[in-house]
């Protein structure tokens, strides 16, 4: 069983006082909840983006991620990223594909090594997508605007890995702790829904934890556990509530009726090389309509959001173009977070 805080060693109580740390700022980079409510209760022909078009995209980005062999921080980051930005910003879900990649490439800059990152043109390709490297760059520095430049986040991962830390420190069986690869991919099947984007990061990844140790009926593990609970002051009553929600999910994706992020899109890429070769045409792109957005307050309901979308018919300039107006209006760059 875990001891005292005081009587912990340096290393663990290190471990202990940064979780306490984080539970501390986790808070500042949570999605706003009125933005996730009008998310939730969008219909699919709504102009906002429902609950299920953020979870295709995050499916999406989870199959970039690892078809470009991004670690699972930089996924985890891009997810936060959208999130945040959706839960403040009114956009149509046409432009949703666009704002998704480019909260990956932001993640993969701050995260990857530079050597690491493939040229940006080939990130859209590999996506399908149609805009241009102009139309993200510009959507990039729109994202870091509205967010404050926080684009740094205390995320469920961070927990995730400290939480293991502490296990494997407290422990001499290591044969009952499960990979941290292990804990990772549930983590990711969670963030494929948005209902998981409400929950505290402390709170997610220590369910996630919780619900893997009961699954493997380990009772050393789940006195741990609780001992790390009763530490950081973590509710029963909102553990019990999560880590139900995990199993539940853990129950859904390893159903053979559940398609895989892993395996859903990309089947039909060869290798780099091949995608590296197709013939230049494949860049030509349509011209897209200028992005139509508004900020979600806090007091406002989803019909009384303020419509600051331009002209449906008003085209962008050429491809890659960086001229004024080209994919987002000036005052879609302009607005403030509210």
């Amino acid at each position: 069983m875990m001891q005292d805080l005081q009587d912990l060693d340096n290393e663990t109580c290190w471990l202990v006082k940064e979780l306490k740390s984080y539970i501390a700022q986790e808070a500042d980079f949570l999605p706003r909840e009125t933005g996730l409510n009008i998310m939730e209760s969008a219909a699919e022909n709504h102009n906002g983006v429902s609950a299920k078009c953020r979870n295709a995209k995050v499916e999406d980005l989870w199959s970039l991620a690892s078809f470009f062999g991004f670690s699972t921080q930089t996924f985890v980051l891009a997810v936060n990223l959208l999130d945040r930005f959706l839960a403040i910003m009114k956009v149509q879900p046409k432009h949703v594909p666009c704002i998704g990649v480019s909260c990956l490439h932001i993640a993969a800059k701050m995260v990857e090594d530079e050597c690491n990152i493939s040229p940006t043109h080939e990130l859209i390709r590999i996506s399908q997508s149609k805009f241009t490297v102009s139309d993200l760059s510009r959507m990039e520095k729109i994202i870091s605007e509205k967010l404050n430049l926080e684009l740094k986040a205390i995320t469920a991962l961070t927990f995730l890995h400290l939480y293991h830390a502490v296990i494997v420190s407290l422990t001499s069986e290591r044969g009952e702790i499960p990979s941290i690869e292990r804990l990772e991919a549930q983590l990711k099947a969670c963030l494929c829904q948005l209902i998981f984007s409400k929950a505290k990061p402390s709170v997610l990844a220590l369910s996630v934890i919780t619900q893997e140790f009961d699954a493997l009926q380990s009772l050393a593990m789940l006195e741990i556990v609780q001992e790390l609970q009763r530490h950081l002051k973590i509710v029963d009553s909102e553990l019990l509530y999560w880590r139900g929600l995990v199993a539940k999910c853990m129950t859904e994706y390893s159903s053979s009726e559940c398609n895989k992020p892993d395996n859903k899109k990309l089947v039909w890429i060869v290798s780099r090389r091949t995608a590296q070769n197709l013939h230049a045409n494949h860049f030509s792109v349509p011209e897209l309509p200028t992005i139509p957005e508004g900020s979600w307050d806090e007091s406002e309901s989803e019909d009384s959001c303020e419509d600051m979308s331009c002209e449906e018919d008003s085209l962008c300039g050429s491809p890659g173009s960086d001229a004024e107006g080209a994919f987002f209006p000036s005052e879609f760059c302009n607005q403030g977070r509210k």
